[in-house]
């Protein structure tokens, strides 16, 4: 017989990515409108090819994101089929999952993080 363990913690990080999630797409939104201020101050070719790359890596961390929430939704939705079947207890395979789905929602963070950093340094220069 297969393991069980209780959901509460897997959920509030659920939750918890979720809400990351959400901020780091309006994180986007904002680097994204102030990537378009230096392009539009900014016509030489240097900035421009550091526009290009920021706005790939913008599109790239959007789609991610959309990704690990589509994601997170899922492993959700395993754990309410889990609940109908068991009353209160996910299995092994549930969790196993949701760490999955979670170090990478962590790896993202770090990632999008370095990449905030990266562009507030150009942002800096350019702006």
């Amino acid at each position: 017989m297969k393991n069980y363990i209780n959901i509460k913690h897997i959920k509030n990080l659920n939750n918890d990515g979720l809400r990351g999630i959400a901020f780091y797409k309006q994180e986007l939104t904002i680097l994204q409108e102030r990537l378009e201020e230096i392009s539009s101050d900014n016509t030489a070719k240097e900035v421009q090819q550091q526009v290009e790359h920021f706005q790939n890596q913008f599109l790239i961390h959007g789609n991610y994101l959309d990704e690990l929430k589509h994601d997170i939704h899922a492993n959700d939705q395993a754990i309410e089929a889990e609940l109908l079947v068991t009353g209160s207890m996910v299995n092994e395979d549930v969790v196993a999952q949701h760490n999955r789905i979670h170090e990478r929602y962590l790896n993202e963070e770090r990632i999008f993080n370095d990449l905030r950093h990266e562009f507030n340094r150009f942002a800096a220069e350019w702006m």
